[in-house]
């Protein structure tokens, strides 16, 4: 299964991150007190939903011997008064509208897309504490 670990230092916002064998920086924009030295926590959630999206559909693609020449995600956190929400926009070269819409349709289902619907529990606890 996934895993990832998170540091940051005595100082700043920026965050050494590790995962699944890669290392990644994390910080926030000068506006918020940050350095800009790496994406902010929101953009990496959209990151994460944007690649699971694109290689789920090329997956899907590849079975069914669709011609994709590209597919572009494009996702942004969009504020209501209902709450927040991810609006996503696929951009799909290839294949015929019927192949594209069965794909938009598999967006839906995505692993990490599911996640983000269904909710999922976090539970956290402290390294050494009642042990």
């Amino acid at each position: 299964m996934a895993k990832a670990t998170a540091h940051i230092g005595a100082t700043g916002y920026q965050v050494e991150i590790a995962a699944g064998g890669h290392a990644i920086v994390a910080d926030e924009p000068a506006s918020r007190g940050g350095t800009g030295a790496g994406p902010a926590p929101y953009d990496l959630l959209l990151a994460a939903l944007g690649a699971c999206t694109a290689i789920t559909l090329r997956m899907y693609a590849d079975r069914h011997d669709w011609p994709i020449t590209s597919l572009d995600v494009d996702l942004r956190i969009v504020a209501s008064a209902e709450g927040n929400r991810i609006a996503r926009v696929l951009h799909i070269s290839g294949p015929d509208d019927a192949a594209k819409a069965r794909m938009a349709e598999i967006a839906e289902r995505t692993p990490v897309t599911l996640t983000i619907k269904s909710g999922m529990a976090i539970d956290t606890s402290l390294a050494g504490v009642g042990a």
